[in-house]
């Protein structure tokens, strides 16, 4: 499966910093993954929605590490591309690796 699209709309908030549209083989999109800030660094959250039981459930999501890994590294990379692109700081350029 090759991720063929990264879409990113940056945003001005404490935690999240940008929504991103991820296409695959040119015929398949998941909308919504979200950059966000942790403790630790940048990394990707996939698409939710809130449970009546006030839970979170992911709506898509890599079923495997190394596809996660995948997305995630192509998501920020395509999220400090438009970073740079738009003139905003990056407030200490590359994102940090989570542990």
């Amino acid at each position: 499966m090759e991720i063929t699209e990264v879409r990113v709309s940056l945003r001005d908030e404490e935690r999240l910093k940008a929504f991103a549209n991820v296409t695959f083989d040119n015929c398949f999109v998941v909308r919504s993954l979200k950059v966000i800030e942790g403790p630790k660094g940048l990394f990707i959250s996939m698409p939710s929605r809130r449970m009546k039981d006030g839970t979170h459930r992911d709506m898509a999501h890599p079923i495997n590490t190394e596809m996660r890994a995948r997305l995630e590294k192509v998501v920020l990379e395509a999220y400090q591309k438009e970073l740079k692109g738009s003139g905003r700081n990056t407030q200490g350029g590359e994102p940090k690796e989570r542990q």
